[in-house]
Order: structure tokens, then sequence, then C-alpha cells
């Protein structure tokens, strides 16, 4: 019984990684280096707390997370942390911009340079439309609607509940979800004493 309860902890274990985030390969198969445009690789992409970047590059190539102002004029010079080992796993691990150049010089200035935005966990992404309070339209100062030039009286956007088209879904991440892990731990446990 003892090792069967082991064999479920070990399943647990196992699976504890994917619970919390996604890794995501810089350049994807590319990875860290020069040519590529990482602007059009984090399009579409969530990044969000517990996920985690990783940096695969070649020994001219290094990785300086850096401030805003740092990333924007290619200076390494106050990096806020260095990676050299050129396999670096980078952890999310609160919300907000980042800023990574490849502190070689010439390179940061060529394109290698990397901005995501990282979100909490529980947010959604950016591509979801936001939604705005419903309350009364604004009126003016003689009571007649406003007009365009054309006459014809003006569109304001409407919220998606407004149109009664619901916002598209966030895209998978590729991660597994919480509830799901717990609901993988948990079964673990029970086939465990089932077998026991």
């Amino acid at each position: 019984m003892a090792t069967k309860i082991v064999a479920s902890f070990l399943v647990m274990l196992l699976a504890f990684p994917t619970v919390f985030g996604t890794d995501y390969n810089v350049g994807d198969d590319n990875g860290w280096s020069q040519g590529i445009d990482y602007s059009t690789w984090t399009s579409g992409k969530t990044f969000k707390v517990g996920d985690n970047l990783v940096f695969k590059y070649g020994s001219l190539h290094s990785v300086d997370e850096v401030n805003e102002n740092d990333y924007k004029s290619c200076s390494s010079s106050n990096s806020i942390k260095s990676y050299t080992d050129g396999n670096s796993k980078v952890p999310l691990t609160t919300a907000g911009k980042m800023f990574f150049i490849c502190p070689t010089p010439g390179h940061c200035g060529g394109g290698m340079k990397l901005e995501i935005n990282v979100v909490a966990a529980s947010t959604t992404p950016s591509g979801t439309p936001p939604t705005t309070p419903s309350g009364s339209p604004p009126t003016t100062p003689s009571g007649s609607p406003p007009t365009t030039p054309s006459g014809s009286p003006p569109t304001t956007p409407s919220s998606p509940s407004e149109s009664g088209t619901p916002p598209p879904p966030p895209k998978p991440s590729g991660a597994v979800t919480v509830s799901s892990g717990i609901t993988l731990l948990m079964g673990s446990i029970i086939l465990g004493f089932i077998m026991g």
C-alpha cells in the first residue's frame, strides 16, 4: 500500500509544474537571435503571472532584463538581471511590463529586444474588449440629438452585453488550469487508496 501512495504522489509531483503556467520559448524555434521580429512574436500571446519565458541562445548572445528607458535606448549599463547560460528560464512573478535586450553591441539596435506585458493570472486577455457601465446617454444643452456633418446621428460603440454578442473566448495558453491540477491530485490520491 505504501508503494501505491508513493506512486500517487510521484504522479502529483510530475503534474505540479503544469498547474501554474506556461513556458514560452522566446522566438519559438528561432530562439533568442538576430533577425527575429519579437513584436510579432508577442502578438496574440497573453503572458500571465506564473508563466515563464525561456530564452535559448548561442555564445554570441545573452539576455539582460532592463527598465523601459534602457530598453528604448538599448542600454544594459543598469540591467536588473543578466542571463548568460544559453538556456535561461525567466519566471514571470509580477504583473506589469517587462523589458529584455541582448547587450552584445549592435544587437539590441538591430531588433534583438523584447517587451511584454504580464497580467495577473485571473485577468482577461488584452484582446477582450472592456465593458462599460450602462447609464443614460449623454445629453446636449439644446436637448436635440447630436448629428454628424452628414446629418446622421453619431454611432457610439456599445459594450458586448448591449450588442448581444459576447466577447470572444480567450485563446488557450496551453497551461493546465489549477482546477485541472487539483482534480488530477485528488484522483491520484483516491486511486492510491482504492488500489491499496
